[in-house]
């Protein structure tokens, strides 16, 4: 039984100290292919983009919110 929440602890710090050097790695690349050109499209593109995948899981998760929400109203009325 300890073994097992050894190795979770394990696979979990492993994760915690190599996920954040990928996802930097990333913001590196993305970073340098839009400095090295001259016009701001691709850079309005890119924060776009950034915008829409920071904005649906909030919208999804405040319908479902509203949803129980409602839900629960209509059950104690």
């Amino acid at each position: 039984m300890y073994k097992n929440r050894y190795l979770i602890l394990l696979l979990i710090a492993v994760f915690w100290v190599v996920i954040p050097e990928t996802a930097n790695a990333q913001c590196a690349m993305c970073r340098a292919a839009l400095e090295s050109e001259a016009d701001n499209s691709r850079a309005e593109g890119i924060n776009n983009g950034i915008v829409y995948l920071m904005a649906i899981p909030y919208i999804l998760v405040g319908g479902l919110f509203y949803f129980i929400y409602r839900k629960m109203r209509s059950n104690t009325a």
